[in-house]
């Protein structure tokens, strides 16, 4: 946007789309995490399917919880379809209130809105790249190790189910 011309690179416009920006990101990311946690937990024994296919654990972890996280970006891609529609958007207002024209104004809420798609989908994706790498749940991480059965038993804690673990089916599926 500043690269553009669109918004002047100064401390007054950077402070407010820097807000917009992080706001929506911090949506995208709680709603992106909680969705992959959950689909990482409720459909373990997938996970488990999977590693037994030869997946590595952070394979695994993404085929289960990229779908359902990728639903996180509903919310602003609403928002952009009804902007102009049904609402006016604080950037629009705010620019029209400050003195801006009407074209002006549409044109940085344009931007704004195309940046914010575009931040929430980065956010998004490096969520869920976390949450598959097991950087989130208290510390464990599923993909902690590739040595014999220790990491699938931190998998195992991590999705609070160990039966397989001790069975030493981990050890066999990872040969």
């Amino acid at each position: 946007m500043f690269g553009s011309g669109v918004v002047p690179p100064l401390g007054i416009t950077l402070i407010p789309i820097a807000g917009i920006l992080l706001g929506g990101c911090l949506t995208a990311t709680a709603l992106a995490g909680r969705r992959a946690l959950d689909e990482l937990a409720h459909r373990r024994g997938e996970v488990e399917a999977a590693l037994s296919l030869g997946f590595s654990e952070r394979d695994a972890a993404l085929e289960i919880c990229r779908p359902p996280a990728a639903q996180a970006l509903v919310p602003a891609l609403d928002q952009t379809g009804t902007v102009g529609l049904v609402t006016l958007p604080g950037a629009f207002v705010g620019m029209l209130l400050g003195g801006a024209g009407p074209l002006q104004a549409g044109v940085v809420q344009l931007v704004v809105l195309v940046a914010l798609l575009a931040a929430e989908a980065v956010a998004v994706v490096v969520t869920v790249e976390l949450a598959a790498r097991g950087l989130f749940g208290g510390g464990q991480r599923p993909g902690a190790g590739s040595s014999g059965g220790a990491g699938r038993v931190r998998w195992a804690r991590w999705t609070g189910w160990t039966g397989w673990a001790r069975s030493g089916g981990a050890r066999r599926a990872n040969r």
